[in-house]
């Protein structure tokens, strides 16, 4: 496939890299927070009290993705070719409460009457924050169009601290409780809201014309978005329900230790979703290949590093208790490094306006993830759902791979590592020099091969 440069007014390999350190860093702050803070509350609560925690906020987590309605989907696919941006920021507010607080109800009604909960109290409080969580998931994806990375960061690192520097004030004085840190949770979900308000101009009028074109759109799309959040979470649900809090306890324990090779990967595709989003068909698609690449340069170093640390790192620091996540965890490693390029390929497949294939495939990965846990989880426990996982992870990454490549007419080496790209990485970081001609920087168009 014939490329053009594609260097017009883009930032320079130097300058790429110092945004992708500077979103890395936000993203590592948290992680970093929660690491050491689920430390001394893993110690504290134990793998029950744990699993009792994790499943409220599961829960709350999986009715904030239902009740969003995949409305970012629908504002990358109208931002370049809408000429008025505005509305769309006062949609991403109104929709986002009132699809939260819809999504928020029905979620109580549910967990209520199948008993998901131990204590109902503890799920409507996780609740009653899911309609600002709503919007700000919304209004996020604003500020990331905008190219205001920096808001986007903010509004992930204060809210961390929020969280995550209470309760481990109270898990090192043996004061954390699971109401206490639900609360936290709570407060921190509803935080970014207040952050994105000012900034982004609110309030700030909707229109109800494009909120129903949104809807439209969007709907067609959140089948699918549902499908993925269930093929994240649901063996969880399915761990507490089948096997118990302790066990799920030692899978979430698993999780969080493997979030951390979701930093750099997840940093990469926040910085360059404003480059997929641009009206030229060629350079989103230069753009993607170029982030799968670095994307796996990325995560197989980090999760190399994360599997050989596993071992010693999980029962030394969590406590010999928890050394039944190791097996987990090292199950579940194999599956992060295809679904690493789930999230960038995905912003590039939303321009082809095919939701429906886009539901279907991530609904088939789901489906068979479930059949999965279902027989695995009574024999295996938390092994069983973390080798479910990482066979549905793979086969809804490398089947959106697959038609990201084909679609583009690259071939499977246009998608691996070059030696190109591990020269670019390292020159920007050793100097934030100008690259090299040829070597593009990661936001910029289509370099010449």
């Amino acid at each position: 496939m014939p490329e053009g440069d594609g260097r017009r007014g883009v930032p320079d390999g130097a300058a790429s890299m110092g945004k992708l350190l500077r979103t890395m860093a936000s993203q590592a702050a948290p992680l970093a927070l929660a690491a050491v803070a689920g430390v001394f509350l893993s110690r504290c609560l134990q793998p029950e009290g744990r699993g009792v925690y994790a499943t409220v906020t599961v829960t709350a987590g999986t009715a904030l993705v239902v009740g969003h309605l995949s409305v970012g989907r629908s504002q990358l696919a109208l931002w370049p070719v809408l000429n008025r941006h505005r509305p769309l920021v006062g949609n991403a507010a109104i929709l986002g409460l009132l699809l939260g607080a819809v999504s928020a109800a029905v979620a109580f009604c549910l967990v209520s009457v199948l008993h998901v909960a131990a204590d109902p109290r503890l799920m409507a409080m996780a609740l009653l924050a899911v309609p600002f969580g709503v919007a700000a998931v919304n209004l996020r994806g604003i500020a990331l169009l905008q190219s205001r990375v920096g808001l986007a960061n903010l509004a992930t690192v204060l809210p961390a601290v929020v969280l995550y520097v209470p309760i481990l004030v109270l898990a090192v004085t043996g004061a954390a409780t699971v109401p206490v840190v639900v609360a936290c949770w709570a407060v921190s979900t509803i935080l970014p809201f207040v952050l994105f308000f000012r900034p982004l101009g609110l309030p700030a009028p909707g229109e109800v014309a494009l909120a129903c074109r949104q809807l439209t759109l969007s709907g067609r799309y959140h089948l699918g978005t549902v499908a993925v959040q269930l093929l994240l979470t649901a063996d969880v649900l399915l761990l507490n329900a089948l096997v118990g809090p302790a066990e799920t306890g030692l899978y979430t324990v698993a999780t969080s230790f493997l979030a951390l090779s979701r930093v750099p990967t997840d940093a990469l595709a926040q910085i360059v979703v404003s480059r997929q989003a641009v009206r030229d068909e060629s350079d989103a698609r230069a753009v993607t290949a170029r982030v799968i690449r670095l994307t796996l340069l990325l995560v197989c170093a980090v999760v190399g590093v994360l599997a050989l640390a596993a071992p010693l790192v999980i029962p030394l620091v969590y406590g010999p208790a928890f050394a039944g996540g190791v097996a987990p965890l090292l199950a579940l490693a194999p599956g992060m490094i295809p679904w690493s390029l789930q999230r960038p390929v995905e912003q590039y497949l939303v321009r082809l306006g095919r939701p429906m294939t886009m539901t279907a495939v991530a609904a088939a990965a789901l489906a068979a993830n479930l059949a999965l846990n279902a027989v695995l989880i009574p024999h295996w426990g938390a092994l069983g759902a973390a080798l479910a996982s990482t066979v549905g992870y793979s086969a809804l990454a490398l089947v959106e791979l697959a038609w990201f490549a084909r679609t583009a007419r690259l071939g499977l080496a246009d998608l691996l590592p070059r030696a190109r790209d591990v020269r670019w990485a390292m020159s920007a970081l050793r100097s934030r020099r100008r690259p090299a001609p040829g070597e593009a920087g990661v936001l910029s168009g289509p370099a010449r091969r």
